[in-house]
């Protein structure tokens, strides 16, 4: 479907590299926002992230890059410098991740830019925030599961701290700028004015916490880890079924009593160790051995089908292969393959909110390096080809 987008006429600079600033600007172009990417000459670090690669174009990189145009500028050069100011003068957004006082030193701080243009959103993605004892140090998506308390709760109780399996604190950190760009730009409809949006790693990773956190602030107690076990809700967790692993997650006690009728326990139930759920959390080591003993005795897709049709979540382990696979994956559209100029054809994964009206799309492959350099600076800027020949042989671009 063609049409108006929702952030279409929304012009952002993404000077941000490898993952938060990326998926972040890559979330703005899917929803119709013209997004230059701005790197180095060298590019992006992301690009070299691999195997596996297609095209000459890391995996990593290709996963969170479509919907924008790409160009090259050397920003530590005063022209480029220069080249930066103008594109800031023509564009609503900027976001940036470079380490805290970079963008100060080139000039380029919002405080400068805002001068140039006082209806700029401009948003900066740090490790630690711009003040504090932490904000210079380097921010790191794996560092900072250790700092902001996640791998302390993740892995089996027994086990080591064990860190998420992709890097949920910079996809996290994505998300919440771009609620910070979306918030500002409403805000900008009113008072014409742009504004600073600061946004951290670890202070994305502290607010997703969640009901861990607050489990802690309400008790002062220290959570522990569970493993697939859930801190406030049993059963909530995998189970090995005779021939594979399975995840069940009864979350109320109406779901319990079915689940307890289902496995032919329905004294189960009634046991005020059991009843409810509050009951169930506190008599979890005695409860789950007997579940666990119960679900050994019969195939994993027998168990799933028995659940299911108790109306009770459930689900098998899916390996990744399997969840690209799935029929409801790909009925939503969550697996797209899109036209590339190096290698023929990519598939991503597809976007996630649908839009009923004014749905998002993609309709740009992730740019090659520079790729858009002379179209932007010619189209935007009104550059003619010889100065963008002479910024070539400065090294500008």
């Amino acid at each position: 479907m063609q049409g108006h987008q929702p952030l279409e006429g929304v012009r952002v600079v993404d000077l941000s590299r490898v993952l938060a600033g990326p998926y972040c600007t890559m979330m703005l172009g899917d929803l119709g926002a013209e997004v230059i990417k701005v790197e180095s000459p060298e590019g992006d670090e992301a690009r070299q992230w691999g195997p596996p690669f297609a095209g000459g174009e890391s995996a990593y990189y290709l996963c969170v890059n479509r919907n924008k145009k790409g160009i090259t500028i050397n920003l530590k050069t005063e022209a480029g410098q220069g080249l930066l100011r103008e594109l800031v003068q023509r564009s609503d957004i900027l976001v940036e991740n470079f380490r805290v006082g970079t963008m100060e030193r080139w000039g380029l701080g919002y405080e400068a830019l805002k001068e140039l243009n006082p209806a700029l959103v401009y948003c900066a993605i740090t490790g630690f925030g711009p003040t504090g004892p932490y904000k210079d140090q380097a921010g790191y998506d794996f560092i900072v599961q250790a700092m902001g308390g996640i791998m302390s709760i993740t892995g089996e109780p027994e086990g080591p701290p064990m860190k998420v399996g992709v890097a949920i604190v910079d996809i996290t950190a994505g998300l919440f700028a771009a609620v910070g760009i979306l918030g500002a730009l409403r805000e900008r409809d009113h008072s014409g004015l742009g504004q600073r949006i600061d946004v951290s790693l670890l202070e994305a990773q502290v607010a997703w916490l969640a009901n861990v956190g607050s489990n802690y602030l309400v008790s002062g107690q220290r959570p522990r880890r569970y493993g697939n076990a859930h801190a406030s809700i049993v059963p909530y967790e995998t189970f090995k079924a005779r021939d594979s692993y399975i995840a069940i997650g009864v979350g109320n006690d109406r779901q319990w009593q079915r689940f307890c009728q289902l496995l032919g326990r329905e004294e189960l139930a009634h046991d005020p160790r059991f009843a409810t759920n509050p009951r169930r959390v506190e008599n979890r080591e005695v409860l789950i051995p007997i579940l666990q003993e119960i679900i050994a005795t019969r195939d994993g897709e027998e168990w799933l089908r028995l659940i299911r049709e108790a109306d009770i979540p459930c689900s098998p382990i899916n390996t990744i292969d399997r969840v690209f696979q799935d029929p409801q994956v790909l009925h939503r559209e969550m697996v797209v393959e899109i036209p590339h100029p190096t290698a023929c054809k990519v598939k991503l994964a597809g976007i996630p909110f649908k839009l009923s009206r004014t749905p998002a799309r993609i309709s740009r492959h992730p740019p090659l390096l520079g790729e858009h350099t002379a179209e932007v600076l010619a189209d935007i800027l009104g550059y003619g080809a010889d100065r963008i020949a002479s910024l070539r042989e400065q090294g500008v671009l």
